[in-house]
């Protein structure tokens, strides 16, 4: 499994255990619930996002028989990912009581997350359609067995034997 894999599995456990905890601390103490937003974004875009991705990431290059588009891509993805949620947590957290502080890091940390979606829905429809000469390697390879007498395509698994005719 690529480290990128694990890194966003990982992260993902993380902000759900932040996540709960802080929407447990809300309920023990209901003037927290100031903080709602960034409870709401710990587990949406932490847990389920971060899970989604890291999933995705493993998965998807198996599913398409495709190398992932660009390992170095899903790395920074998972740098800026974490930062920005990161800052757009505090950002909701500081802007409950400085508006003018909170607000320029809920932005950026806003921006990164975005472009880290972005970058992941590159990555992965890039990935689906593989690089353009595995795309015409398989093209070439469909047009063969296109034009090839049916007795020299090879036997489909699991299909019964015919008698020639």
């Amino acid at each position: 499994m690529e480290w990128f894999v694990k890194a966003f599995l990982k992260a993902s456990l993380a902000w759900l255990a932040l996540g709960v905890t802080f929407g447990v601390a809300m309920a023990a103490y209901p003037p927290w619930t100031i903080y709602r937003l960034a409870h709401v974004h710990m587990v949406l875009l932490g847990f389920v996002t971060m899970m989604i991705y890291g999933v995705a990431y493993h998965v998807i290059p198996r599913f398409s028989g495709n190398p992932l588009r660009s390992r170095r891509a899903a790395a920074w993805h998972w740098w800026g990912s974490n930062a920005g949620l990161a800052l757009m947590v505090s950002g909701f957290i500081v802007r409950a009581h400085d508006p003018s502080v909170g607000t320029p890091l809920l932005a950026t940390g806003g921006t990164l997350s975005a472009l880290g979606a972005y970058v992941f829905v590159y990555l992965v429809w890039r990935t689906i359609d593989g690089s353009p000469a595995h795309r015409r390697a398989a093209r070439r390879i469909d047009e063969r067995m296109a034009v090839a007498p049916a007795r020299a395509r090879p036997p489909v698994v699991g299909a019964a034997p015919h008698a020639p005719s």
